[in-house]
């Protein structure tokens, strides 16, 4: 085959006619790789005839002339839409087409060029994985597609650029206008308007909904009035960035709204989004029950898979109500007749208020004629004295290891967990996953791990203790008074929460301890519960004499190896927090193998919200994290991580 005074080789032929059975079938199957292959082909023949004859010759001659070559031999890839890009192994630009010419290079011309203009070195290393990569070239999308091949005796790579951009900005408008509900609960309209006039009633609602009205004018959405304390509002995702990125300020603003004596007014928020409109709806429905549940004042964002919260880091509402309290009294002694036996569990490490709570609902559930046992590992309980007074007391069955208690169960076992409502966290999980009928009473935060197959779950975050809300259960269970020594266990377990009846006391509190008072409970014996050995005194000691100070925190840790480790830090934890300036303490110690964090506060400092960040939970001023996997330095340095984090988030 000839061409002016040049010969070309018959390989170049050949390829040329496979160009053509390959373009063809591409008009039929429009598969980017037959593309591709043809056009591996037409470079394979040009490059092989041109490199014949321009071999010494100047290098911006030969990409000129493969150009022309690539033109004259093969109208189809200069024709085709999409901008396609030749390049050398090496990286240099061998050719390109005029989509491309015109699309993304603006006319200029790139041959010999290096192919990271068009092709970042990230996206060439994803390209040679998985064969596609997505560009961003002067604010357009393109997904890029390549294949491989040699032409020549050099190995090339064709690119192929479909710009996606109108597709992408189709894409991110759907996603920014997908729905979003909220419901919007006032958490103490009832204490408001306790004992108020018509008049004032109307300036408190008015008052609080003005703000409301006012954070929802921002959403760009549907707005309504449900009932008194209720409100309902539909946007759209991109409304709801801005109320995300402001942190749900409308919570700081009806806190900040004060009604004289009758204090101030708190907001709990629940938003569903990532769904439908109905699921959106389902969802923020259960975001508001998890924001209620975590003690109100705070927001909830809720998607299929995740839980976010907003504000929720100072405070804990307040309520005065008995109601539900003999609501579930009323269904609790239902389910404790119609049981076979019950069985009573709390958390790991059961202290003082764990133990109380348990052994108040043994003696009632007694009181009823039921068979009851409380499930325990006696070796790892932190209320060695309230123990050892109820087992010489007590039956030798009362309290039963784990393995004991299994084969006790029925399928009309009931179990009652006390003091937490997390699975994770059961003294043994697999009595819980045994039991077809639980009820929770807990008093802390609620978190996104909790028991969800309780018949019952009374949970109060407002309560001091699950002590305090065992003994406000027994009068409304209606089985007779308790006795002196399970008064004193739950008075007990009412101080060791309250640290003395210092923190986190509400008016019920000093009404159960009352109560207790009056079915006999000794406020001396109580207080020696609480005493302990030399050795833990000391230890105690040492732990808060090592303690440094980061900004208004005391850290301290101890390597000790004692059984009563956990005690020890504890109270010192407590000891820190009489220390000028400091709202919160820490302590790290090791036990069972992992790093431990026990932590308090005086309430100026949420630490469940620190300790929840760390993979462990508790309550406003007492909590509590395990760090598996971790030593000393590294899990100090989380731990101020988190303290960090916690600070920077605070709704100020």
């Amino acid at each position: 085959m000839k061409r002016g005074n040049r010969m070309l080789d018959p390989v170049p032929v050949v390829l040329l006619a496979l160009l053509c059975l390959l373009t063809a079938g591409a008009a039929f199957v429009s598969v980017p790789l037959l593309i591709a292959g043809a056009a591996l082909t037409t470079v394979g023949a040009v490059v092989t005839a041109v490199g014949i004859v321009v071999r010494g010759k100047n290098l911006r001659r030969f990409y000129a002339g493969l150009a022309r070559e690539l033109s004259e031999e093969s109208q189809v890839l200069s024709s085709l839409p999409m901008p396609v890009l030749v390049t050398q192994d090496g990286g240099r630009i061998l050719w390109y087409n005029d989509a491309m010419r015109n699309r993304l290079l603006a006319g200029q011309d790139c041959l010999g060029g290096s192919a990271e203009l068009l092709v970042p070195p990230e996206a060439a290393e994803q390209l040679a994985q998985t064969g596609g990569a997505e560009v961003t070239y002067k604010d357009r999308v393109y997904q890029v597609y390549v294949a491989y091949g040699v032409a020549g005796g050099e190995r090339c790579a064709v690119y192929y650029f479909i710009d996606q951009t109108r597709l992408r900005n189709t894409a991110a408008e759907y996603q920014q206008s997908r729905p979003a509900v909220a419901f919007v609960a006032v958490d103490n309209l009832d204490e408001l308007y306790r004992d108020a006039k018509d008049s004032e009633k109307a300036a408190i609602s008015g008052a609080i909904e003005s703000e409301i009205e006012n954070w929802a004018a921002q959403a760009d959405g549907v707005f309504r009035k449900l009932s008194n304390d209720r409100f309902l509002l539909v946007t759209e995702e991109r409304s709801l960035k801005r109320l995300t990125d402001n942190r749900f300020d409308v919570l700081d603003k009806v806190r900040a709204l004060r009604f004289g004596e009758r204090g101030n007014a708190t907001l709990s928020i629940g938003v569903g989004r990532g769904g439908n409109l109905s699921e959106c709806e389902d969802m923020a429905r259960q975001a508001l029950d998890m924001a209620l549940g975590r003690g109100g004042d705070q927001a909830a964002v809720k998607t299929r898979n995740d839980f976010e919260f907003f504000g929720g880091v100072t405070s804990t509402v307040q309520k005065r109500t008995r109601v539900r309290t003999r609501v579930v009294a009323s269904a609790l002694r239902e389910l404790i007749e119609s049981s076979d036996n019950v069985l009573v569990m709390g958390h790991r490490f059961a202290d003082l208020d764990c133990f109380g709570a348990a052994f108040g609902m043994l003696q009632t559930v007694r009181q009823l004629g039921k068979p009851a046992h409380i499930v325990m590992t006696r070796e790892k309980a932190l209320c060695g004295q309230l123990l050892a007074q109820v087992e010489r007391r007590e039956s030798p069955d009362t309290v039963l290891s784990p393995e004991e208690a299994r084969g006790l169960m029925t399928r009309k076992t009931l179990l009652i967990v006390v003091d937490t409502h997390r699975p994770s966290f059961l003294d043994d999980p697999a009595v819980y996953e045994a039991a077809q009928t639980v009820v929770v009473i807990d008093h802390h935060r609620k978190t996104v791990d909790y028991i969800d197959k309780a018949v019952i779950f009374y949970h109060e975050p407002y309560a001091s203790s699950a002590s305090e809300m065992v003994a406000e259960l027994l009068p409304y269970i209606g089985a007779g008074r308790v006795g002196k020594l399970e008064a004193e266990a739950l008075l007990a377990g009412i101080t060791l929460d309250t640290r003395n009846f210092v923190l986190h006391t509400g008016v019920r509190t000093f009404e159960a301890s009352a109560y207790l008072r009056s079915c006999g409970a000794d406020p001396v014996a109580v207080k020696r519960m609480f005493a302990g050995s030399m050795e833990l005194y000391k230890e105690r000691a040492a732990i808060v004499a090592s303690a440094t100070i980061y900004d208004d925190c005391a850290i301290s840790e101890t390597q000790s190896a004692d059984t009563d480790v956990r005690i020890a830090a504890s109270q010192a934890a407590d000891e820190m927090l009489t220390i000028e300036k400091v709202n919160g303490a820490f302590v790290l110690f090791q036990a069972d193998g992992e790093i431990n964090i026990s932590a308090r506060s005086l309430g100026a400092m949420n630490v469940q919200v620190i300790m929840e960040s760390l993979g462990g939970g508790g309550h406003l001023t007492m909590a509590a994290a395990q760090l598996p996997g971790q030593d000393f330095e590294t899990a100090r340095q989380n731990l101020i991580a988190a303290i960090d984090s916690y600070k920077h988030n605070t709704v100020k």
